[in-house]
């Protein structure tokens, strides 16, 4: 009987997104990198929040992830 092959994980993936614990995947913020002199307190605050990968996108990050 032939084995499954094992598939590698994608390691620039792998350092840019988190698993939760419910199996969510979170992506950090655009706009973080610089010209932060003219945003807003509140706008730089939101950024270091980690948003939610939705959709087709989200299946794709799991796939490269190898989940």
């Amino acid at each position: 009987m032939a084995k499954a092959l094992k598939h590698k994980t994608r390691k620039g993936a792998a350092k840019r997104f988190k698993i939760t614990g419910s199996g969510k995947i979170m992506r950090r913020t655009q706009n973080m990198r610089h010209l932060r002199a003219n945003k807003s307190k509140k706008a730089k605050r939101n950024y270091r929040r980690l948003t939610l990968v939705t959709g087709p996108t989200a299946k794709k990050v799991k796939r490269m992830l190898g989940i």
